[in-house]
This record gives C-alpha cells, structure tokens and sequence, in this order.
C-alpha cells in the first residue's frame, strides 16, 4: 500500500495487544505511519514500538518535548515532529514581525509572505533588484484580484501586492522589516 496516516489511542484494557490490533488492521502492509499520540506518552511509546515490531519501514511520530522525542527515536521512530514548539517559534516570528506568513527550516532557511516594499511598486522584479539588496529571492507574486503567479524578472509589481520571498532567516527577517 502507498501511505497510511493514523492517529492511535489504545485504552487501559489491552486485550488484544497493540501489536495483535495493528496486525489485525493490516497496518504491518503499509510503507508509512504517522502516530499524532501526544498527551499519553506511554500510548505514544508504545505505539511506535508496536509499529517497529511490525516492521513499518518509515514512522512519523508526534512528541510533546525533547525527552519523548528522544525516546520515540530510541524505540523506532524514524521522524520526530514537534508541531507546538514549531507553531509557536512561527507565532512569535509573525507577531514581532511584518510578515504575513512563515516558514523556517532546520537548516537557517526561511519562506516568508510579505507585502511588497514601497521601492518595488510600479516596477518590474529585476528592476527593483531585491535579490541584490536584501539577497532574498522573490518566489512568487500575489496580485490584489488575481491568482498567485511564479516570480519572473519582468513581473511588475503592483500596488498591494504581497511577495513570497526566500533565504536565510537573517535576511527574509531584514527584507519584512523594510516592507
């Protein structure tokens, strides 16, 4: 099979075993896992370890500090997610931020949406030289109206337009405090 996406909870009487209960599901057939189990760390572990037992090649599991993550790691999981500590790093960016939107990536790499800078207004991309400036690429353009569109150099930006920009977090934070 080609994915599978699961959030697993298994109550206090466990009869059948977990494992037995996944078998029982085919999940020992499917390529992928994702265990969304948060709260219960014990279900989250357990679940993992139920998974590996079965031979799951590839288990995304979710972790609600460093210590379970590293023991979800420890029993099989083979990618950790923190999405709260994710989302609140991305709220606290938004909120001392310009930036409409962003992404950063674990290896000091960020995607930001921006509204245009003043300087760019009634130009085209490579004449207002953002990339050069600020060393951000322009990724795509959203017009006021109209769908989102593919950066080219001979884009015109236009009054409320909002910019998807790209680069390390150093310069899209620079860029977005200019806009």
């Amino acid at each position: 099979m080609i994915g599978f996406l699961a959030t697993l909870t298994f109550g206090a009487t466990r009869a059948p075993s977990e494992e037995e209960a996944l078998r029982q599901l085919g999940v020992a057939e499917f390529r992928r896992a994702v265990v969304g189990i948060g709260t219960d760390i014990e279900a989250s572990v357990l679940t993992v370890l139920a998974l590996t037992e079965l031979g799951v090649p590839e288990i995304w599991a979710k972790a609600i500090s460093a210590k379970h993550g590293k023991i979800l790691s420890s029993v099989g999981a083979d990618h950790v997610i923190y999405p709260e500590a994710a989302m609140g790093e991305r709220v606290a960016h938004l909120i001392t931020s310009r930036m409409l939107d962003f992404i950063e990536f674990d290896d000091g790499y960020a995607i930001a949406k921006v509204r245009a800078p003043a300087e760019a207004i009634g130009r085209t991309l490579a004449e207002s030289a953002l990339r050069s400036r600020y060393g951000v690429t322009v990724v795509g353009v959203k017009m006021p109206g109209e769908d989102f569109t593919l950066a080219r150099p001979e884009t015109v930006v236009e009054p409320g337009a909002l910019l998807v920009v790209a680069g390390t977090t150093d310069q899209v934070q620079r860029f977005a405090a200019v806009t």
